[in-house]
């Protein structure tokens, strides 16, 4: 009689035992833990078990909701930032924090400087903004010459050539501007002939300064003949000095 009546008093136990709830922060669903706002995890109640139980702008860590970081890696910053303790922060303070090569400047590591000074610069460059560039005094130190003509011949001499030489150095130097190249002849021959005469020479001239660099764009020729003489007198001497093609910027 006794064993009849011990197997249902153990039946209700376990029943009762099933319907109770666990213990907090004990728990089996999220159900047991709603009334302290968190969730069940693990078989225990904490304020998150994953990033879906925190609000925007923060993420679950060791079952805690905390700010979301800055960053996890620097590709998670701007240029010129890297991730520190997951913020972003400048990638150097010191040039040691740059690789080799490179220096910290205004928090970001760049390319060592070109130049400090002038005297680091080759001659006719100066340094500016740690470059080093074209200086546009020195770019005046050098005169463009006349060139000479031989009596009725527009081809160069050896000596032609050679002052040629110069001035197309003297033009590389100064950079892109114009040149006008000034064909001009003594007065002996027709007006007409000597026009032609000094727009030879001039084309002579621009041919053999484009051979050595000089880009065509910059050289614009113009013939005026036997109507601008520097020397009027009517021999060898002064003929030979208006035979010439003259440079101008």
């Amino acid at each position: 009689m006794a064993r009849r009546l011990l197997l249902p008093a153990l039946v209700l136990g376990a029943a009762t035992m099933a319907a109770c709830t666990p213990t907090y922060p004990k728990c089996e669903t999220d159900e047991h833990c709603k009334e302290h706002n968190e969730v069940c995890f693990n078989g225990t109640c904490q304020e998150c078990g994953s990033d879906a139980n925190c609000k925007a702008g923060f993420t679950c860590r060791d079952t805690k909701c905390v700010p979301k970081p800055e960053c996890t890696s620097n590709a998670d910053c701007s240029r010129g930032f890297k991730c520190q303790s997951e913020k972003c922060v400048p990638e150097c303070a010191v040039d040691t924090d740059c690789a080799q090569g490179l220096r910290c400047k205004d928090g970001q590591c760049a390319a060592q400087p070109e130049c400090v000074d002038d005297g680091q610069c080759g001659e006719g460059r100066m340094c500016s903004g740690e470059r080093c560039v074209e200086d546009p005094n020195a770019r005046q130190a050098c005169e463009l010459q006349t060139i000479r003509f031989d009596f009725n011949e527009y081809s160069l001499t050896a000596g032609a050539r050679r002052v040629l030489d110069a001035n197309a150095e003297c033009l590389r130097s100064r950079g892109g501007g114009s040149v006008t190249l000034a064909g001009h002849a003594d007065e002996r021959g027709t007006e007409e002939y000597n026009l032609h005469l000094g727009e030879r020479r001039a084309n002579s001239v621009k041919k053999y300064l484009s051979a050595l660099g000089v880009p065509e764009s910059r050289l614009r020729t113009v013939s005026y003949g036997e109507e601008r003489p520097v020397n009027r007198g009517q021999n060898e001497e002064a003929w030979s000095e208006n035979r010439r093609v003259e440079l101008a910027e």
